[in-house]
């Protein structure tokens, strides 16, 4: 039995027993974490994948160190340029144990998630029925003031065409 679980963006191929280092987590060491977010389940030959998650599939794990990995050297150089520069890192990682997998979590676990998932698909229905209001007030007001703007550029133009009609008649009189 084995599932394929994303763990901190990455995916790790996981079976019980086993040991992995993943990107460093914030749980502390010795507690329990429990994975949901598992993309391939398989148990004696049944395959199911998720589309992109397995619901209710879940992956019990126990923090075991964090720690650093080993020091990766960075080294450039320019060839007959005098250009070297020399540069290190270590990667935090944190050792994990995979306790268990789970193909179906506990009913209680779920609803929880699910009630909590159904009150912000409410929020956002109702944040974007506000926008919605705003846009529409937004637009009606954009409407009045271009109707306030429009006599006034009239207005500009017909004077402006009364002081072009002047000077021509001052040329001709000339």
């Amino acid at each position: 039995m084995y599932a394929i679980v994303e763990i901190a963006g990455q995916q790790f191929k996981v079976e019980k027993g086993q040991q992995i280092y993943s990107n460093r987590l914030e749980e502390k060491e010795g507690t329990k974490i429990f994975l949901d977010k598992v993309l391939l389940f398989e148990e004696s030959g049944k395959v199911s994948i998720g589309s992109p998650l397995i619901q209710g599939a879940q992956v019990t794990a126990k923090v075991l160190e964090h720690l650093k990995a080993d020091k990766v050297v960075v080294f450039k150089k320019k060839r007959r340029k005098g250009y070297k520069v020399k540069n290190g890192h270590r990667h935090y990682l944190t050792k994990l144990e995979v306790l268990s997998i789970d193909e179906k979590a506990t009913e209680k676990k779920a609803s929880k998630s699910s009630a909590k998932k159904a009150a912000a698909k409410t929020t956002v229905k109702k944040a974007a029925a506000k926008t919605t209001v705003k846009k529409v007030s937004a637009k009606t007001t954009a409407k009045k003031a271009s109707a306030k703007i429009t006599p006034k550029k009239a207005s500009t133009k017909a004077t402006a065409k009364k002081a072009s009609d002047k000077s021509t008649t001052k040329n001709k009189n000339v």
